[in-house]
């Protein structure tokens, strides 16, 4: 799933498709398919957690917060190693308090994942690297693995 920065839209790009060769189906635009994560407001925030066919971390912070910022490079990381399996989506809660407060944070850096628009973890603080990254990655696997369909006998 990958965010159209033109018109909003969010897209769904096949997995086999050239990097080069993505573009929006709203509007034609060419997507961004290197995972850097985008900064949302509240209302597009709300439509990207309902809409979203693959999990969603949402990184809560704001540019006053040294801890917020030095975590970004690490948070663009993970969002490029994981790209196409995890929308990775920051909010500004200076900018935009109404989504923080719609999703209880008090403390930040908040890191939120959600799947079907229902969050399923959450990390307050950041981690050291290894840590963080290995927090996202068993996260993810859960949600997956609770995705996943039993084989019917």
């Amino acid at each position: 799933m990958f965010h159209c920065t033109q018109c909003g839209a969010f897209n769904r790009v096949p997995e086999c498709r050239p990097e080069d060769d993505a573009t929006c189906g709203r509007c034609g635009a060419s997507l961004d398919l290197s995972g850097h994560p985008q900064d949302m407001d509240d209302a597009t925030l709300t439509r990207a957690l309902g809409s979203s066919s693959v999990p969603v971390l949402v990184d809560f912070w704001a540019p006053w917060c040294a801890p917020c910022v030095m975590a970004a490079p690490l948070v663009d990381q993970v969002a490029q190693s994981f790209a196409g399996e995890l929308l990775v989506l920051k909010v500004d809660t200076e900018r935009h308090p109404a989504a923080g407060t719609r999703h209880g944070v008090r403390s930040i850096p908040t890191f939120a994942l959600f799947s079907g628009g229902t969050e399923r973890a959450r990390q307050i603080g950041m981690l050291p690297k290894a840590q963080f990254r290995e927090w996202v990655a068993r996260h993810l696997l859960a949600v997956q693995s609770s995705q996943a369909v039993a084989p019917s006998a």
